[in-house]
């Protein structure tokens, strides 16, 4: 009945791990509401020296159904992205609907900024835009791969082992690179705290030194002493 449970157990975790995932995958997917000119910005976490593919569509509002209708030609959508030490990797003005890409060239932060270019289309009204983000292995599309290198499709799922397990290293790195810069961050804390605290009892040792030459200066006025 042990063994069982346990079992039971495992399959549990088991689903519930797969179920995590799928729900991270989905996340990258999302849709949102801007007006004419206004800028949105997201910021992905991403490790050095990985691929990053974002594919969005723009959807025009039409008040006469309040539903959201396919963009015009004449919208456009600028990208923006900016690495963690504020340097423009990609700055590029797109259609309507399209599918930029990049590949970062530093660990960390980077913001992804998106805006829509001034139309006489808008006439006041939102757009709607759909945007999904996929990173690492996530961005490669393997059947084209399989198609162009002409790979089985045993050929194609060691490739696919592999990309996973290169980025699996680039994530543990990253989160190394974290690390460090957390602890370098602690440090330099605790070292401020530091000589702020030797600061403070220099201080007081001066005010009291001070405060004691003030009193022995008015007992012998007052020709106490």
């Amino acid at each position: 009945m042990t063994r069982g449970l346990v079992s039971k157990m495992k399959s549990l975790a088991v689903v519930y791990v797969v179920f995590v995932l799928n729900l991270c995958q989905l996340l990258n997917a999302l849709y949102f509401h801007i007006s004419e000119t206004e800028r949105k910005c997201f910021i992905e976490e991403i490790p050095d020296e990985t691929l990053v593919v974002g594919n969005y569509k723009c959807e025009l509002h039409d008040p006469k159904t309040g539903g959201f209708m396919p963009s015009s030609p004449g919208i456009g959508m600028h990208v923006e992205v900016q690495d963690p030490n504020g340097k423009i990797i990609l700055s590029k003005m797109y259609s309507s609907e399209g599918r930029f890409t990049f590949t970062s060239s530093a660990p960390g932060e980077h913001v992804i900024c998106l805006y829509s270019n001034s139309s006489k289309w808008f006439s006041g009204s939102q757009l709607r835009v759909h945007l999904d983000i996929q990173i690492g292995e996530h961005a490669v599309d393997y059947g084209n791969v399989a198609q162009k290198e002409k790979l089985t499709e045993l050929q194609l799922r060691v490739r696919q082992l592999l990309d996973q397990v290169e980025q699996i290293t680039k994530e543990q790195n990253y989160q190394r690179y974290r690390e460090e810069r957390f602890r370098q961050t602690s440090e330099s804390t605790n070292q401020r705290v530091l000589w702020w605290s030797v600061a403070q009892t220099g201080i007081l040792l001066a005010m009291g030194f001070w405060q004691m030459k003030h009193l022995k200066s008015f007992f012998q006025a007052k020709k106490l002493v």
